[in-house]
């Protein structure tokens, strides 16, 4: 994965005044640290930003900084948006070695046709959308794949049948599931309908048959009283 590169400006002022006429002149606040060095408060173009953020790779993006001449690979550690406008109000980030793991988020993509699932009128519910996963920055991929061509109802797509990339890991519990066959509401209460109506059969044809029963033991009853009014006389 090829780093990007992106301008810095540091020695901005702080406090909340300063930080508005940063983002009014359209730039992003933010700090870089990490790999025992000191934090540095920065700010960045937000067209430059973004420009950065929207490439295959994402938020795991390589970033090569520039910061007061010196060039520092990073990654964005962690993005504040506002709550209703959702515009970027500040951005961490963390710089890395090129030859160490780090950990990165990796987007879970669904591929693929369950075409058994469909036939029962089933469908895929995804439960996971990204794997943690431990990386050297060059090996970083932007998706991870997940083929649901074979999964059926009640079947699961588990973390442990992941191909991963070569050179990665991941610490997730491999039973934890990424994907499940599952059924329609629709196709959930047709079948608690037909379940219903087969339990109400089965207790009318018990009904009529323990009436069947009563009337032998009357009959019985009768023929015992008969019985006994003969030997009475």
């Amino acid at each position: 994965m090829a780093a990007v590169a992106l301008k810095t400006e540091t020695g901005r002022p702080q406090g909340s005044a300063a930080t508005r006429r940063i983002r009014r002149e359209g730039k992003v606040p933010g700090v870089v640290y990490g790999l025992g060095q000191d934090p540095v408060a920065v700010s960045v173009e937000w067209p430059e930003l973004r420009a950065a953020l929207t490439t295959d790779a994402g938020i795991n993006a390589l970033i090569t900084l520039e910061v007061e001449g010196d060039k520092q690979l990073s990654i964005v550690k962690d993005i504040q948006r506002h709550p209703v406008r959702r515009s970027v109000m500040h951005v961490d980030f963390i710089r890395i070695d090129p030859n160490a793991e780090l950990l990165v988020d990796v987007p879970l993509n669904l591929i693929g046709e369950a075409r058994e699932l469909i036939a029962a009128n089933g469908m895929v519910d995804q439960v996971m959308f990204s794997l943690s996963l431990w990386s050297k920055p060059d090996a970083i991929p932007t998706e991870l794949q997940v083929d649901i061509s074979e999964l059926t109802v009640g079947d699961s797509f588990r973390v442990e049948n992941l191909t991963l990339p070569a050179g990665t890991r991941t610490e997730v519990d491999p039973e934890d599931s990424i994907a499940i066959g599952t059924v329609t509401r629709s196709t959930l209460e047709a079948m608690a309908a037909e379940e219903a109506a087969d339990a109400a059969a089965e207790e009318g044809e018990e009904g009529e048959g323990g009436d069947a029963e009563g009337g032998d033991s009357d009959g019985g009853d009768a023929g015992g009283d008969d019985a006994d009014g003969g030997d009475s006389e």
